[in-house]
């Protein structure tokens, strides 16, 4: 079995290291001898379900798994789309239990609620594998998460704002939250409030969840500047489609974004390059989607009876306007 390999792409043609967590190494191992690996005729079966297709970053992120998984010839995906529903993401889930497959993989809609169907996998000796987005669970139902620190996003983003917008007078923050209850949203907000609580003229003013997609962020930001549009400085979006939306709802309203009212958002897909270079965004976050090959390689491992930290972490960038143009050509999503 191949060692990890740091699968995910960052700035420029830097390779993304795969940083482990040192001393949590997971004990889940698999006992049953019919899961120690694919035989000659048998491939590894992995259940994937997807928590739907609501940005640019998450159709990258589909479209990195499934191109990962038809390059090994080892592997067979069956793979699920809960279209951003938690009821549908967990009958998946039984679903794969039913078909016994050898993996389990999933990106969870939200963070809570999954513990019981978790036990019915433990329960049916089938290792779990979560991807991008975290649980509150008891650690031993999954054998690690592979993903970005997005308390540390939300950190970054916050670090920006207070490196490249400055003033002596208060700064009111709109924020456009992702999906209620998961976890990108829950620590990318966490982790912005936690570095501005120091700074008493920044202040979020308005707060709403634009459920991750472009068309909502349009919306929400619509209706923030007909009740405050004067007083709004910043819109600190926790995902590049909300603030594509929100920068389409400036527009409309005669202002002009990256100048007028300033824009952050987070995942660093294409769309946010080009409004970057464009100077309508003003930085990205990045947060990577290509965790394919990291989800192959890491099922196969599992199964061989490697052992693997509860987090494997991806290091990612920050961009905004002073090296987004050299940047763009690289973006493959």
């Amino acid at each position: 079995m191949k060692k990890l390999k740091g699968m995910f792409a960052v700035a420029g043609t830097t390779a993304l290291a795969l940083s482990l967590l040192a001393g949590c190494g997971a004990s889940n191992s698999v006992s049953s001898t019919s899961k120690q690996g694919a035989s000659k005729d048998h491939k590894i079966v992995i259940g994937f379900s997807q928590v739907g297709a609501e940005s640019g970053w998450r159709t990258a992120n589909t479209e990195s798994i499934k191109s990962a998984a038809a390059a090994d010839s080892n592997i067979e995906l069956k793979f699920s789309d809960a279209q951003q529903k938690q009821e549908n993401q967990i009958k998946a889930i039984r679903s794969f239990i039913a078909q016994k497959v050898d993996v389990i993989a999933f990106s969870p809609v939200v963070q809570t609620g999954f513990e019981p169907v978790l036990k019915e996998a433990k329960a049916a000796g089938i290792p779990v594998i979560l991807t991008d987005r975290s649980v509150e669970a008891d650690p031993s139902l999954y054998v690690t998460m592979i993903g970005s620190d997005f308390t540390q996003e939300g950190k970054k983003a916050a670090d920006w704002m207070l490196n490249n917008i400055k003033s002596d007078g208060t700064v009111n923050i709109a924020e456009l939250e992702g999906t209620v209850g998961s976890a990108p949203a829950v620590d990318r907000k966490k982790g912005f409030d936690e570095e501005i609580k120091d700074h008493q003229n920044y202040k979020i003013i308005k707060s709403q969840s634009g459920d991750f997609t472009r068309s909502k962020g349009k919306e929400v930001m619509e209706a923030f500047l007909k009740s405050d549009g004067k007083k709004i400085n910043v819109v600190f979006a926790h995902n590049d489609d909300m603030a594509l939306g929100a920068i389409q709802a400036i527009e409309e309203y005669g202002l002009n974004p990256g100048k007028d009212i300033k824009v952050i958002s987070m995942d660093g897909i294409k769309d946010a390059f080009q409004a970057m270079v464009d100077g309508k965004l003003n930085a990205s976050i990045e947060c990577n989607p290509l965790l394919g090959p990291a989800l192959m390689e890491t099922a196969e491992g599992v199964l061989a009876g490697k052992k693997y930290p509860k987090w494997i972490k991806s290091e990612e960038g920050v961009f905004d306007q002073t090296n987004a143009a050299k940047e763009l050509p690289n973006r493959k999503y």
